[in-house]
């Protein structure tokens, strides 16, 4: 549902952030995205979700070419991005209503999906309140709600742990879970490696914009046998 044929993205002509990269997500799983700070995750993921133009390759999602059919493309998309703050001014409902009429949810779809959502992240209350008196947690919680209320086939969702209560991560990786066995795609960044240990079908390795590695941790462990996890990565990043 994801796919990327050699992608490259410069930044003022001297820093190659994304560096000719290719991979796919198919459908179904979940894949875990990791590297160092500054390794081109966040860039990939907005080259993903067509907020900036890669210099050369091609991105599909969900068969759609981001370049082509930007539209389609990020109708398929729920996307969290690595920073909540944003539209501080609105309250929670008034923020939600704005992502539904974007995305053309009916009024009755659209009541339904966010008192479901509010009510497994706890966040129904603080729905009347203005965003800015939100602490971080609440609102990263809140733009969980809101990109998933479409009911994207596809969730991309960058360093989306980063804030939130133990319960609230519990429900996320439970609803990222449920949108897999449904035949979805669940893209994500993480720096917490136990968390991708556990969850990930596979993971993509990146630093520098250079792909270091795609496939299941087993397949990576089994390369390099002498240490834990955290070892190897650490391991493959450094040299």
């Amino acid at each position: 549902m994801i796919k990327l044929e050699n992608v490259t993205k410069t930044y003022n002509k001297t820093v190659r952030a994304v560096d000719d990269i290719s991979f796919e997500v198919k459908g179904g799983e979940i894949v875990g995205f990791i590297g160092p700070n500054g390794s081109g995750k966040t860039t990939t993921m907005k080259l993903i979700t067509g907020i900036i133009k890669a210099d050369v390759g091609k991105i599909t999602v969900n068969g759609f070419n981001v370049r082509k059919e930007p539209i389609k493309a990020k109708e398929s998309i729920g996307y969290i991005a690595d920073s909540p703050d944003m539209f501080l001014r609105l309250k929670g409902t008034e923020f939600l209503d704005l992502i539904g009429d974007i995305y053309h949810v009916p009024t009755d779809k659209r009541r339904e999906r966010i008192s479901t959502l509010a009510e497994r992240f706890e966040l129904t209350e603080a729905l009347s309140s203005p965003m800015m008196s939100y602490s971080h947690g609440m609102r990263q919680k809140i733009m969980v709600v809101a990109a998933l209320m479409h009911n994207p086939p596809v969730w991309i969702l960058d360093e989306p742990m980063v804030g939130l209560d133990p319960k609230s991560a519990f429900e996320l990786k439970q609803m990222m879970r449920e949108h897999a066995k449904a035949g979805n795609t669940v893209f994500f960044s993480t720096h917490v490696l136990e968390v991708a240990e556990k969850l990930c079908d596979k993971v993509i390795i990146i630093k520098k914009g250079h792909l270091l590695f795609d496939g299941k941790l087993e397949e990576l462990e089994a390369k390099n046998q002498n240490g834990s996890l955290e070892e190897i990565f650490l391991e493959l990043t450094e040299k």
